[in-house]
């Protein structure tokens, strides 16, 4: 296939008008002209890659079970999301092994592909559970997580953890060369976080949600991780989780190579307003919103290509920086840039097209393939 006309993203994050050639499910350097796709009107973008997302159209991944995942991956490729990193909940061990196994397990046939999994929890700070159960909070535990990696077939990207918590120094320590560390739910202040930056730590999960926050006198984790330059975080912009002058401001602090746009959805996304779920504890979703019982934020009900939109179109962050952090960067923070997140000859043909005007998704290509029908 050869696409034409469209403005693509290159891997110096500018947009320029060339044409792209794919040879089956990779992108290539040149190709036939006879299968043509006239992109008039669009900008081409890699697809891109959800690393923290719990579930949704009424799944969680936390259903452990095949089933689940492929109608997740499935939503999730029709919005422009062709590759995921799926999110665990606080769980008992028990429940933890089944998902890690459910995941291990699953073939990959449809839909968005699944690269790994980000398991938020359970060595998480109970003052700072937000929506996650704090009956299964654990201490953190190396031999713990690594029998739960075994049971993925390794395929665990990102490790939260509180810093502050009894014996996370050890476990930063001996986990630091096996996985992708993330401060997550924590109340660890400054030095505290900025030690854990030091032992190994490169990454902070959803950053300012469910954590010290940043203060002239207290910096907390934020700070810290802003005078890190090897950290990279996390921003939900759903316009729910973070204001719009917040995120601008975080963009400023860490610069757009530091920055990982993520959903954060649990499964209500893409559902109507009504009754849910997210690790076992009831949700309510209306308009935008999903909260627990006694008022606290349960994820967002956004997808992360309605993230990069609403970062773009009413946040005013540029449209190449908000593409390289949803696109590039997490793809990169995973390990997996050598074959996806971006429109480079030898990878995968996951891309997306965006009407210029407003965004809007106009076709994705998934392995080369085009699947959105249109009348």
């Amino acid at each position: 296939m050869k696409i034409i006309n469209a403005k693509v993203y290159t891997e110096a994050g500018s947009f320029q008008k060339t044409d792209v050639y794919t040879d089956g499910e990779r992108i290539s350097a040149s190709g036939s002209d006879e299968d043509v796709f006239d992109a008039s009107g669009c900008y081409l973008i890699p697809g891109l890659t959800d690393i923290h997302f719990h579930g949704c159209v009424g799944c969680d991944f936390c259903d452990g079970n095949q089933e689940s995942i492929e109608a997740m991956a499935v939503y999730e490729a029709s919005q422009g999301v062709t590759t995921i990193v799926p999110a665990t909940m606080t769980l008992d061990k028990e429940r933890l092994r089944n998902i890690c196994e459910a995941a291990a397990a699953y073939p990959n046939e449809k839909g968005a592909i699944l690269c790994g999994i980000d398991m938020e929890g359970p060595f998480i700070s109970l003052a700072k559970k937000g929506a996650q159960n704090g009956a299964y909070v654990h201490r953190p535990d190396t031999e713990m997580f690594r029998e739960l990696n075994a049971a993925s077939g390794g395929l665990v990207k990102i490790l939260a953890i509180a810093p502050e918590e009894p014996g996370a120094m050890e476990c930063i320590e001996e986990l630091k060369n096996e996985v992708c560390l993330s401060i997550a739910h924590t109340s660890a202040d400054y030095e505290t976080a900025a030690e854990a930056f030091q032992r190994g730590v490169r990454h902070v999960t959803h950053l300012y949600n469910a954590m010290s926050g940043l203060s002239h006198r207290s910096p907390g984790v934020v700070g810290a991780a802003a005078d890190h330059d090897s950290v990279e975080a996390e921003l939900i912009c759903d316009g729910i989780h973070i204001h719009p002058v917040t995120v601008r401001q975080t963009f400023k602090m860490f610069g757009e190579d530091r920055i990982i746009l993520i959903s954060d959805s649990m499964e209500a996304t893409g559902m109507p307003d009504g009754e849910y779920a997210l690790g076992g504890q009831k949700v309510s979703k209306k308009g935008n919103h999903a909260v627990l019982a006694d008022g606290t934020l349960a994820g967002s009900v956004t997808n992360l290509m309605d993230c990069l939109r609403m970062a773009v179109l009413k946040m005013e962050i540029p449209l190449e920086s908000a593409v390289k952090c949803a696109a590039v960067n997490p793809a990169k923070s995973v390990g997996i840039y050598e074959s996806y997140g971006s429109i480079t000859p030898g990878k995968i043909a996951n891309m997306v097209l965006l009407n210029e005007k407003d965004l809007s998704t106009v076709q994705v290509f998934l392995k080369g393939k085009a699947i959105l029908k249109h009348a």
